[in-house]
């Protein structure tokens, strides 16, 4: 199974996860003399079932990105890379918003208000991170089909 492979069972396994939880929270309660929909006790040994499989699918992850390395670089360093990129761009792409924002004047008496950076400027700079961010990415998402998911 590649990386990929295993994301995607990942994602799978969290939804009927949240799935589970709600079918739980629906049948938890019942009023006198009557039956809930579905059997708690089969849903919670459900539950234990895929949070095992999730505990160990997570754990082959881990270990696959902490081992696994592309130029050198680890996988699990260029998620850091991309997740701590990522967060800065998306900062920096609502600081330009707010600094771009066109504030009308509707009469000569009102205080006037400025951009206090140089918004072209920041711009460049938030594409130049946003091609790195995609760069990371791809590299990633290379990874993730080929290489093999480590299962020990």
């Amino acid at each position: 199974m590649k990386i990929a492979e295993a994301l995607i069972l990942r994602a799978d396994i969290q939804k009927r996860i949240a799935q589970l939880k709600t079918r739980l929270n629906n049948n938890a309660k019942v009023q006198e003399h009557e039956e809930p929909a579905e059997n708690p006790q089969l849903l919670l040994t459900e539950l234990d079932s895929l949070i095992s499989q999730l505990n160990d699918l997570i754990i082959k992850i881990n270990k696959t990105n902490t081992l696994s390395k592309i130029d050198g670089i680890s996988l699990v360093e260029l998620i850091a890379k991309k997740d701590t990129l990522s967060q800065k761009a998306g900062i920096l792409r609502e600081f330009i918003e707010i600094a771009s924002q066109k504030i009308n004047l509707y009469s000569t008496t009102e205080i006037k208000v400025f951009s206090t950076i140089n918004v072209p400027e920041h711009q460049k700079q938030l594409d130049k991170l946003s091609k790195e961010i995609r760069e990371t990415d791809t590299k990633l998402q290379q990874a993730n089909w080929t290489i093999d998911l480590i299962e020990e």
